[in-house]
């Protein structure tokens, strides 16, 4: 009985000299009195004509190409597929999308990434599941935010795949002012 009462005293002693946990700071850091994180997205509209642009430009250089457009959050917002472009172009394109949003802050286009890693065609990140070591993926900015990114695959090599989705945002360029 006597043992008991003196655990029960040394919690009680204890817990009344413990110090408080400090409070965690917030991920993403908290904005304002309410909480609230303003963000600016894509359109489901804005990233059609990107997608389209895109298409049209690849086939003025003769190839047929699969663009997608992402979100800032990562999920497709368009995607066209045009004729005679094999079904690998699917996922390679929002792979190459993925990886422009990504790593967006550090690379200017997932080219710029691949030419960094001394990337071998395709070559996926073995610890960012998504994220590959080639060209074509460009991510979409709006007044200094990465609100979504676009990627083409079937134009024969990531540079030419980049030019057309750099072609797919400068559609739309006036918008992004």
């Amino acid at each position: 009985m006597r043992l008991a009462a003196a655990v029960a005293t040394s919690f009680i002693a204890t817990s009344a000299f413990a110090q408080p946990l400090p409070v965690p700071a917030s991920y993403p850091p908290v904005v304002g009195e309410k909480g609230i994180v303003t963000s600016h997205e894509i359109s489901l509209d804005m990233a059609e004509k990107i997608a389209r642009a895109g298409i049209e430009a690849c086939r003025k250089m003769g190839f047929h190409t699969t663009m997608v457009v992402i979100d800032s959050g990562g999920t497709m917002k368009a995607f066209l597929r045009d004729d005679k472009t094999g079904p690998h172009t699917v996922t390679l394109a929002q792979d190459k999308a993925f990886t422009a949003l990504t790593l967006a802050s550090r690379f200017a286009s997932s080219a710029t990434f691949a030419t960094a890693r001394s990337s071998t065609l395709g070559s996926p990140m073995t610890n960012i599941r998504g994220v590959v070591g080639v060209g074509g993926g460009v991510p979409i900015k709006y007044h200094g935010d990465t609100i979504g990114a676009v990627a083409s695959s079937g134009a024969v090599g990531g540079d030419k795949d980049e030019l057309c989705s750099q072609a797919g945002i400068d559609a739309v360029a006036d918008q992004l002012k």
